[in-house]
């Protein structure tokens, strides 16, 4: 989303890419978020999984950022350049981390992203057994299998990829370096290792081409000197989400780096909430994650 330079001609505070049931959650926090920030909001409709793997829903969305963000479009819709914000939850959460990492670097748009918010993202597929993997493998929404069988048709539909993730065995040789910016006994904090051992996950069992895509589409293997460069930057985390390690390890690591970040953690939350804020459900905690997430945009976009 983005802030106008100028108030939106009148039908102009939201733009959102479909209408259809699948979205209608996000439609609404859309045009709420619109409304309440006088922002125009843009939703990318990208193709998805399992018929188009990636990098194609990431190049959807790069394709997407890039077009809104030339000048002309961005005077076309009265908005001020400088106060651009890329968001997304969950998988949208990842595709955020991975679109501002790679247009970082970009003289054209690296200054027109101002921030980005995350909200329980997944950002890494290297390591499956985590603390928040462990103690939520059978949670709600989103159960360990479900996210280990929805991340590898991301990348293939070859099923000896989900049994070796699940046994924790599926990183390639040539990756094991990488495992360190994963390593959550360096970096999760220790209210959240409570009586876990941390255990490497095992390299070099399971080889196959597409693992390269894994590392591609793993915003939480970026070394600390391509960290230093990203914008403000919100996360927030649920304590009851097979992900929760994924958001915490990303603070910590941001924090480092020396990136201005802001979390928030629910305590009681779960993953999806903000799926569930408009008919029939209203539920409450989605409504929690979704004022926060608007607070955190009033005062810093």
């Amino acid at each position: 989303m983005a802030r106008p330079s100028r108030p939106p001609a009148p039908g102009r505070s939201a733009r959102v890419a479909k209408e259809d049931s699948e979205l209608e959650a996000y439609n609404f926090l859309n045009r709420m978020v619109a409304n309440r920030l006088d922002a125009v909001v843009v939703g990318v409709d990208y193709r998805l999984a399992p018929q188009y793997h990636f990098p194609v829903p990431l190049e959807d969305c790069i394709s997407a950022v890039k077009f809104f963000l030339q000048d002309e479009i961005l005077r076309q819709y009265g908005v001020d350049s400088a106060r651009v914000c890329i968001s997304g939850d969950s998988s949208g959460g990842l595709l955020a981390a991975q679109v501002v990492q790679a247009l970082k670097n970009d003289p054209e748009f690296k200054d027109k992203i101002k921030a980005q918010a995350l909200i329980y993202p997944g950002l890494q597929l290297f390591d499956t057994l985590m603390p928040s993997h462990m103690e939520n493998e059978y949670g709600p929404i989103l159960p360990r299998k479900m996210l280990i069988k929805l991340g590898c048709l991301y990348v293939t539909k070859d099923q000896a990829l989900p049994q070796a993730m699940w046994k924790n065995q599926h990183v390639p040789q040539e990756h094991k370096h990488l495992l360190k910016f994963v390593n959550w006994s360096t970096f999760l904090p220790e209210k959240y290792k409570k009586s876990h051992v941390y255990t490497e996950p095992i390299t070099g069992i399971f080889n196959a081409s597409y693992l390269n895509s894994v590392a591609h589409m793993s915003p939480l293997i970026a070394n600390d000197s391509e960290l230093q460069t990203l914008p403000l930057t919100y996360v927030l985390t649920c304590e009851h989400d097979v992900l929760r390690d994924d958001g915490l390890i990303y603070v910590t690591r941001l924090q480092n780096a020396g990136v201005n970040v802001t979390h928030d953690h629910v305590e009681n939350g779960f993953h999806g909430a903000l799926a569930f804020i408009n008919s029939p459900f209203h539920l409450n905690l989605g409504h929690r994650v979704k004022d926060k997430y608007i607070s955190w945009l009033e005062e810093n976009l």
